[in-house]
């Protein structure tokens, strides 16, 4: 998987303020719907639905969140670090401070697995997310994130 095929600059957002979770996930929403025309409330809800049915934090600080929309017409990610690590309820316990945001078509359940797998497989590397975690800017990151998946 190239992540150049589902994220794009303005899809990445670096260092943002969120104290908790709910907060993550709700600036999370706001800022990839507003990028692809969806209702930010209908996507938070979709993501909530989700985390309910077990957290997306993977370990490491990472946090996948993802979910199936019905008006989404291609995979769509979002590439967000945030400002100060949180309790996302990760496997390992550890807080996160990395969230991937991937939202999927509804009828594309075995795409939508593929990129999860591609992704926690990218994401185990330490060296990626030190990469990542180095940006102070949203074009920063993003090139990170592009460069290092070439």
């Amino acid at each position: 998987m190239n992540l150049s095929s589902i994220l794009t600059i303005d899809r990445s957002l670096c260092r943002v303020p969120a104290p908790d979770k709910q907060q993550a996930l709700e600036c999370s929403a706001r800022f990839i719907a507003e990028t692809i025309g969806l209702d930010a409330n209908t996507l938070l809800l979709s993501l909530q639905a989700r985390e309910r049915l077990g957290s997306t934090g993977l370990g490491s600080g990472i946090a996948i969140p993802h979910c199936r929309l019905k008006n989404l017409d291609a995979v769509v990610g979002g590439l967000i670090t945030l400002a100060e690590p949180i309790d996302f309820d990760a496997i390992d316990d550890a807080p996160v401070d990395i969230l991937f945001v991937l939202l999927a078509p509804e009828h594309a359940m075995q795409q939508h697995l593929n990129t999860l797998a591609a992704l926690a497989e990218l994401f185990n590397q330490a060296a990626f997310r030190q990469q990542l975690r180095n940006a102070t800017t949203a074009e920063q990151l993003f090139h990170a994130a592009i460069a290092f998946n070439s």
